[in-house]
């Protein structure tokens, strides 16, 4: 092997500093897109990053949930418009036991839901309306005639595991005395964070 003269490697031993201490430079400002944790003082500082995005006049576009994981913004509608105004066409049944009269899949995004429905049912006879989602009963039964109107968690054990998936959600409705028929028509459902 030829012998180097000392000084370039001197030389290269100065660039490598230099390449290092550059490199260094480079990356100590923090990155656009950085997650940092919430600066709230009286959370733990092994708290979990907060993702959030805000649009020009700081209002929240975007936000993921702290509680159980998840979206949290925005709300995701998971109802098509439906015709409310003529109880004729809304899903009924004349059942005396609880019977599915509507039906719909939706993705789990979020760890609660909100659904509001109108209830009627004939003169002479009375009813009750109840929420089933994945066959477990979600909210209050309800006496035909009431508004249903709760937001709840989703009766999942683990909403870990159900995150993405499908959920079943049906009205079950019946008449409760008197002979007649119990009619439901949901007007607003969508999920929500915790």
């Amino acid at each position: 092997m030829a012998l180097l003269p000392e000084d370039i490697i001197d030389r290269l031993i100065q660039m490598e500093r230099r390449i290092q201490a550059l490199s260094t430079a480079v990356n100590t400002r923090p990155l656009i897109n950085e997650i940092r944790p919430d600066p709230d003082p009286d959370k733990p500082q092994s708290a979990k990053p907060v993702l959030r995005i805000f649009d020009a006049y700081n209002h929240e576009l975007f936000a993921d949930d702290m509680a159980t994981g998840g979206l949290a913004r925005p709300w995701l509608q998971l109802m098509p418009p439906v015709d409310h105004l003529k109880e004729a066409k809304w899903p009924s049944t004349t059942s005396t036991s609880f019977t599915a009269i509507a039906q719909s899949f939706n993705p789990v995004w979020q760890p609660r839901m909100r659904l509001a429905m109108y209830t009627k049912v004939s003169s002479g006879a009375t009813g009750q309306v109840q929420v089933m989602v994945d066959g477990v009963q979600f909210g209050p039964t309800v006496a035909a005639g009431q508004t249903f109107d709760h937001t709840g968690l989703l009766p999942f054990a683990d909403f870990g595991t159900k995150f993405g998936k499908v959920m079943t959600v049906e009205i079950h409705a019946r008449i409760a005395s008197g002979t007649g028929t119990v009619y439901a028509q949901p007007v607003s459902m969508y999920g929500t964070q915790t």
